[in-house]
């Protein structure tokens, strides 16, 4: 893949694509099997430089030679930290550390935190924002800022940045839970991953995210939203968030509700210079055919964003 030019905005970004679209973990029957080399394959054909550490995908010099033959990199390792509503739990300090133990091992760049989606949450996704809803005690809050500001003490000192990800049908899905835990957090050590799907989808502007946080956007994931998709999620007619994502909330970038020109013109106003990762869950096409879709929007709105004059 040739090197974008100078003047295209967002040049000093990396787009990637998480495997997620060809090996659900969270809905395996959704896809048949794809064998991971297949699916780096796939990946570099496409023009992406890099993607999520997946649980199929193999381990030690055998990843490390296939990430090498086809100029990719581990972008990101996914830590789902178990939590409770009193915060995290006894084992979350340590399956954080292995998470970056693996980051650090296939030499990737970046530890995102998570929280697992929760019985009492799940079936509030996109619909999290009002009185009644379970969350996070103002103890659960700051306990989980605490380990964010351990790990990412302990992921900087290793030279990785942490990056929280907010998730719909999880204890930080609204905009006021994400401010909450970022308002508690270290501001140096503790960055946002910012994913406009999921904050969308759970009411919020993403472009206004972009100027809220700033700096402390560290790392990107670029999904778009399925309009009456993510309005049967909103009125309750989809009971839940892995309902949603059966009826594919989650589709190809230009296809949805999101303004991905908007998105992206923030992101480069603000010289942005980490990575774009595309992810989608799930799809109704092939999952490669999705991918070429998602790269290809993606190229054309930064090709047009300058004569659209979105960037300052």
């Amino acid at each position: 893949m040739s090197q974008a030019p100078a003047t295209r905005p967002l040049s000093g970004a990396t787009i990637g694509i998480n495997q997620i679209l060809w090996a659900n973990d969270d809905l395996p029957d959704l896809m048949p099997p794809i064998a991971p080399l297949t699916i780096l394959d796939e990946m570099a054909r496409l023009g992406y430089r890099g993607t999520q550490l997946g649980t199929t995908f193999p381990r030690g010099e055998a990843l490390r030679e296939a990430l090498r033959s086809r100029d990719l990199r581990i972008a990101e390792v996914y830590a789902c930290l178990p939590c409770s509503a009193d915060g995290p739990t006894r084992e979350a300090r340590d399956v954080g550390r292995r998470k970056l133990a693996e980051l650090h091992a296939v030499e990737g760049d970046v530890l995102v935190a998570a929280l697992p989606l929760t019985r009492d949450r799940v079936g509030h996704a996109a619909r999290a924002g009002v009185p009644g809803v379970p969350c996070l005690s103002d103890r659960g809050v700051r306990s989980l800022a605490d380990l964010l500001a351990e790990l990412a003490a302990e992921a900087k000192g290793l030279g990785h940045p942490l990056a929280f990800h907010h998730h719909v049908g999880t204890y930080i899905e609204t905009p006021a839970e994400i401010e909450r835990l970022m308002a508690a957090a270290d501001r140096e050590l503790v960055g946002l991953c910012l994913d406009v799907g999921h904050y969308q989808l759970a009411g919020g502007d993403p472009v206004e995210a972009i100027g809220r946080y700033g700096e402390r956007v560290r790392h990107v994931h670029l999904k778009d939203v399925d309009r009456d998709v993510a309005r049967r999620m909103r009125s309750g007619a989809i009971e839940d968030f892995l309902g949603g994502l059966r009826e594919r909330v989650f589709t190809e970038l230009g296809r949805g509700e999101l303004d991905l020109p908007s998105v992206l013109a923030a992101l480069a106003r603000r010289d942005y210079r980490g990575w774009l990762i595309v992810e989608h869950d799930t799809t109704w096409r092939p999952p490669s055919e999705s991918a070429a879709i998602s790269r290809a929007i993606v190229d054309f709105v930064l090709d047009e964003l300058p004569r659209i004059r979105l960037v300052a």
